[in-house]
């Protein structure tokens, strides 16, 4: 523990300026310090508690320097004052630097907690665009967030965000809506986790369905009306397929095919020509493309065969394609059956279920292969 030092006065003080550690007084180990350069600054030196060992073997006290501020922007008063305050501390066996560096560390903390919701959210669907298989879902994503969410969650800190604040966000959307309130709170769940996993909050995930949200929400399945495709009744069908086959546009071609695949239209504008084995007469849609994530093998009618050899060949590239081999529009075969007059009785998705009713009442099609 260093001497007891005159006490210096003011004058004494700004009389220091020679390079080194200066002793003023007034409170044990406080120092002036002078640099080479000049400048000056108050140290307060203090021992740890700790012992160690000299080169000779001789036991040794380690101190430790704790900065007050610079000379003489920190008065002489000003330095003596804090420095008994942290004697104070020490003296009830609390370190100052140590205490420094858990303060710094708890605002760190709280800074990381102070991350918005929309923050959260763009980092989430980066993660999504980068996982999605294509980059519809990933959009979907962005956009269902940006629209039911981000509106009432985005400035809170995902810290804040609790069941009263999710439970607000889904109300005006969960009776209306409710397929797509379902989809919005398993995202707003996922961004959450995603923030808690970051160490952005920590406690239960307030947009969590099971023992939290089901309380205050009815059930999805509930509440929600299936809608059904519009299908094709089965008696119409020769007459519409007789004007189907009248026209040579690709739009018709590939609404064609997807009726005669019972295929969705995603999986038929996105048909390959190496998927196909045409001697073989089968289409193998790889997994990455089927709704199931499974691979799917699709036997062809010799009407479909014959319609496939009709187009432009190659070994890759896409089967069904408008201007300069790029890929038909997601809504050509819709937009195909307003031209045909067939919107109000007819969707493309429907006409898997008019082959699915073709089979069961005009087919002795046993039920599991139909």
């Amino acid at each position: 523990m260093p001497r007891k030092a005159r006490e210096l006065s003011a004058l004494e003080v700004r009389r220091l300026t020679g390079p080194g550690r200066h002793a003023v007084g007034g409170a044990d180990g406080l120092f002036l310090r002078v640099t080479q350069a000049g400048s000056r600054s108050w140290v307060l030196r203090y021992p740890t508690g700790e012992k160690r060992l000299s080169a000779s073997g001789k036991p040794f006290a380690v101190y430790r320097d704790v900065g007050l501020g610079s000379y003489p922007n920190t008065s002489l008063a000003n330095a003596r004052k804090q420095a008994e305050a942290i004697r104070e501390k020490l003296a009830k066996g609390v370190d100052p630097l140590i205490e420094k560096k858990a303060a710094k560390q708890a605002r760190r903390a709280a800074e990381l907690r102070r991350l918005s919701f929309a923050q959260a959210v763009a980092a989430v669907v980066k993660i999504k665009q980068a996982e999605a298989s294509n980059a519809k879902h990933a959009g979907q994503w962005a956009t269902t967030l940006a629209t039911y969410a981000v509106p009432a969650l985005g400035t809170m800190s995902v810290a804040d965000i609790e069941l009263a604040h999710v439970k607000q966000a889904l109300e005006p959307i969960w009776q209306d809506k409710p397929t797509t309130a379902a989809r919005v709170r398993q995202r707003i769940e996922t961004v959450l986790a995603w923030a808690t996993a970051h160490g952005h909050r920590t406690g239960p995930n307030p947009a969590a369905w099971k023992g939290n949200l089901d309380a205050v929400l009815p059930a999805p399945s509930k509440i929600t009306k299936k809608a059904h495709h519009r299908a094709m009744p089965i008696d119409a069908m020769p007459e519409f397929w007789k004007r189907l086959c009248g026209r040579d546009d690709m739009p018709a071609k590939a609404l064609a095919f997807a009726i005669l695949t019972g295929s969705r239209s995603g999986e038929a504008l996105g048909a390959r020509w190496q998927e196909f084995d045409l001697a073989g007469a089968t289409w193998t849609i790889p997994p990455e493309r089927m709704k199931g994530r499974r691979e799917h093998r699709v036997p062809l009618a010799p009407v479909a065969v014959e319609l496939l050899r009709s187009l432009p060949q190659g070994d890759e590239g896409l089967v069904f394609t408008r201007d300069k081999g790029r890929k038909l529009a997601d809504r050509a075969m819709t937009d195909l059956l307003a031209a045909m007059g067939e919107k109000e009785r007819a969707t493309v998705h429907g006409f898997r279920s008019t082959l699915r009713d073709w089979m069961s009442e005009r087919t002795a099609t046993p039920h599991d292969v139909a």
